[in-house]
């Protein structure tokens, strides 16, 4: 890979970063929302979510859809659980942390071992 080509596909894991950020707190002002009652929790969530389908698609320009998306929906499942936990006191038992331990495993499987190519 030339260097072009890997701030390429950098750029594509940046925009990837950027989505899966928004979408967490997308997620989280759902739960602050309480049922789209609050207004600011509910702008933070169509905001959120704007900007994470829309860096989403950016990356999709860089990253093979099936990378993209399961490094999106994994991370956004860790961190909105690990928020739920820290900041709205839901519990975790056993099963929920090897859960979460199998899906961080899973995209790391995937990055580290598929012989997708970015595009």
């Amino acid at each position: 890979m030339t260097i072009a080509e890997g701030a390429f596909v950098m750029q594509g894991w940046l925009f990837l970063v950027v989505a899966v950020v928004a979408e967490v707190i997308a997620t989280s002002a759902l739960k602050a929302s309480n049922g789209f009652s609050r207004l600011w929790p509910s702008v933070l969530v169509v905001v959120g979510y704007g900007c994470a389908f829309y860096f989403l698609s950016l990356t999709l320009r860089y990253l093979p859809l099936g990378i993209a998306y399961a490094v999106w929906a994994g991370l956004g499942v860790v961190l909105t659980t690990l928020i739920g936990w820290a900041l709205f006191q839901q519990k975790l038992d056993a099963a929920a942390l090897i859960g979460i331990v199998l899906i961080l495993a899973g995209v790391m499987v995937m990055n580290t071992f598929s012989s997708v190519q970015a595009h």
